[in-house]
């Protein structure tokens, strides 16, 4: 790790422009989004989009609409500056910090915690980071205001980071508070309230190729070097939520290392032109002062996703089960992975029944128009089928996408997906929570 004597040092961080939250590293244990009973609320759901955004199955906007394309995704590795924290190492009074570079991993060492808010309940919808801009020097209030108003801009996250030393070796870290970061976050872990609890408490939370790279062990503490020199305990492993990024922490721990001040922002724009709106971006923040903005997802997501061979058969106990239930029953070779997608998209897995502008309604959004056509009994329902009702809505999904060559995959999956709601964006939003769901899943 180079020095840092009177002066902020520039290093680069790898970030792939692979389409899901963890691209380019492996999948930690961090918990699962625990489904409930259908009907009931899950603890985590859905991405940035909510019922009535979307128009429901069969509807969407033509007026924007374009056919699905099929070109390859980008796979070239971009990269995003971090300042290092600080510009002299100065010694934490009360801590004695172990040998840099070697495993110093004693859980009685004397570690310093600042503890931030509690972490709250896992947010009811989480939101896909599409861009991060990044500046060393910071980001102004003015700049993220800018951002925010950018054209089909749905969220942003200004938030807090540098690249610092655990255990004697670079780890890009980010900082916000709880609750604006855990919705930015993938499922699993926004779920996880172990994560979020080490992360009040003040501990680091890295992903599980940092840990094992790093070589720490939850619940120990281990030397850091960032404004100043100190020891931190690292808490629990979690998903990556942006690429390149090895670990998070409290605001308030930040504040205490001395991280940059809104080094970086997220933003979340799914139905943006990517390159159009990553131009308008640099232009906000400008060219000098080394301002970055690197795209986190490619043009177009892979279909490349997993078909579930046995699947138990009976009345699904939750969504989970549904989705893998309805799929394999109404539809064989699609993944259930695109019907858990359209169902948080759509309404939370139900906890967004509508009506939505348009006026679809349930918790796959149908139109009554289309409802008509394919709205199906499922599961040993009787009587005319409810399109408030799960059991009967989620099969009926999957009929109407088997229909239109969902169980094909590749191209006739996108046609399919663009079929229920005709937006591009739409499309690519769908499959990236798929591709979410079965890294999590299988």
């Amino acid at each position: 790790m180079p020095a840092v004597i009177g002066g902020t040092v520039v290093v680069s961080v790898a970030v792939a422009t692979a389409l899901t939250l963890s691209a380019g590293g492996g999948r930690a244990a961090g918990g699962s989004s625990h489904p409930v009973s259908p009907g009931g609320a899950r603890p985590v759901a859905g991405h940035a989009a909510s019922a009535g955004g979307q128009g429901g199955a069969g509807g969407g906007n033509p007026g924007t609409a374009s056919a699905p394309g099929n070109t390859s995704a980008d796979a070239a590795a971009m990269a995003v500056s971090l300042p290092m924290a600080g510009s002299h190492v100065i010694p934490d009074p009360g801590t004695t910090p172990g040998p840099w570079g070697k495993a110093a991993s004693s859980a009685a060492a004397s570690t310093t915690r600042v503890a931030s808010a509690p972490p709250g309940t896992p947010p009811r919808q989480l939101v896909v980071p599409d861009i991060i801009a990044a500046v060393p020097g910071g980001i102004s209030a003015a700049q993220v205001a800018s951002i925010s108003r950018l054209g089909n801009v749905r969220a942003v996250l200004p938030i807090d980071g540098a690249r610092i030393a655990v255990n004697g070796q670079p780890v890009n870290v980010l900082a916000a508070s709880a609750a604006q970061l855990r919705s930015w976050t993938p499922p699993a872990t926004a779920a996880n309230a172990a994560v979020w609890a080490d992360f009040a408490a003040g501990d680091l939370i890295a992903t599980a190729s940092a840990a094992s790279g790093l070589a720490l062990q939850p619940g120990h503490g281990y030397p850091v070097t960032a404004a100043i020199q100190s020891r931190l305990t690292f808490g629990a492993q979690a998903l990556r939520g942006v690429p390149g990024v090895d670990a998070i922490m409290n605001p308030a721990q930040a504040a205490r290392l001395g991280l940059v001040k809104n080094v970086a922002v997220l933003i979340n724009a799914p139905a943006a032109r990517m390159d159009d709106l990553v131009a308008q971006v640099r232009q906000v923040i400008g060219a000098s002062g080394g301002g970055q903005v690197v795209r986190l997802v490619p043009e177009v997501v892979s279909t490349q996703l997993p078909v579930d061979a046995k699947v138990p058969t009976g009345r699904p106990a939750n969504y989970l089960m549904l989705y893998r239930e309805s799929a394999a029953q109404y539809c064989p070779g699609m993944s259930w992975t695109v019907l858990a997608a359209i169902g948080e998209i759509e309404s939370n897995n139900g906890q967004n029944m509508g009506p939505s502008s348009a006026g679809a309604l349930g918790p796959m959004q149908f139109l009554p128009s289309t409802w008509a056509q394919w709205g199906t009994d499922g599961f040993g329902d009787t009587g005319p089928p409810n399109i408030m009702n799960p059991f009967d809505a989620v099969p009926s999904a999957a009929r109407m996408l088997c229909a239109d060559g969902a169980a094909q995959g590749g191209q006739s999956l996108r046609q399919a997906i663009f079929a229920y709601n005709h937006a591009d964006w739409y499309v690519n939003e769908v499959l990236a929570l798929a591709g979410e769901y079965a890294r999590e899943f299988g």
